[in-house]
């Protein structure tokens, strides 16, 4: 996956910044073996539609969730219906003309009915660096801690099937989302509601 990932990134890059046409059926070519290296399992046809509107320099996607507790040791979840109702944090994808702290409270509205305001960032993490399946995309993952201040839960939304405070001791028994969240960023997120003076969590 990485070595695909950086292909395609280099070929990118190259028909951003390519002074020539030699140059250009060059980057083509790697861009083609980057497609062929099977990023994610999927076709090479689906694969080149996908990046065939990427053009200028490459760079990360940001992957927005929100952390919510309640007490030390209660988050709040969603069912992401695009991934078999699996457990979540609240969020996606980094929003043109949105702030991270006003895509992290819109996505919690839209995702649970609650009205937040965002208090800081506890984690920026490369995706790459946990145990996340492979994707197509480079992407870095933001979790900005959130507190409630209305609004009310909602069982069922466009993208969530249900929406509840769960328990720290429950997490080894949840099917998680883990292309959005693992256990263990959310056994690391814990400490902050223990001490909400630690350190920003940076790769």
């Amino acid at each position: 996956m990485g070595i695909a990932q950086r292909l395609l990134a280099l070929a990118q890059a190259g028909l951003a910044y390519t002074p020539n046409a030699c140059d250009a059926e060059r980057y083509e070519e790697v861009r083609a073996l980057g497609l062929m290296a099977g990023l994610s399992g999927e076709p090479v046809a689906q694969l080149h539609a996908l990046f065939a509107g990427e053009t200028g320099y490459p760079t990360p996607k940001v992957d927005i969730r929100a952390v919510l507790f309640r007490g030390t040791d209660e988050v709040l979840l969603v069912q992401e219906k695009m991934d078999g109702n699996r457990w979540s944090l609240p969020g996606g994808w980094a929003d043109v003309g949105y702030t991270p702290f006003e895509v992290a409270v819109k996505e919690v509205g839209e995702e649970t009915g609650l009205a937040t305001e965002a208090v800081r960032l506890l984690a920026l993490l490369d995706k790459r660096q946990h145990a996340h399946p492979p994707q197509p995309w480079y992407v870095y993952k933001a979790f900005v801690l959130c507190r409630v201040v209305g609004g009310e839960l909602q069982a069922d939304t466009t993208e969530t099937a249900g929406v509840r405070w769960v328990h720290r001791t429950e997490l080894p028994a949840l099917a998680l989302s883990t292309d959005r969240v693992t256990r263990a960023q959310l056994e690391r997120l814990f400490a902050f509601a223990h001490e909400p003076d630690l350190p920003t969590w940076c790769d």
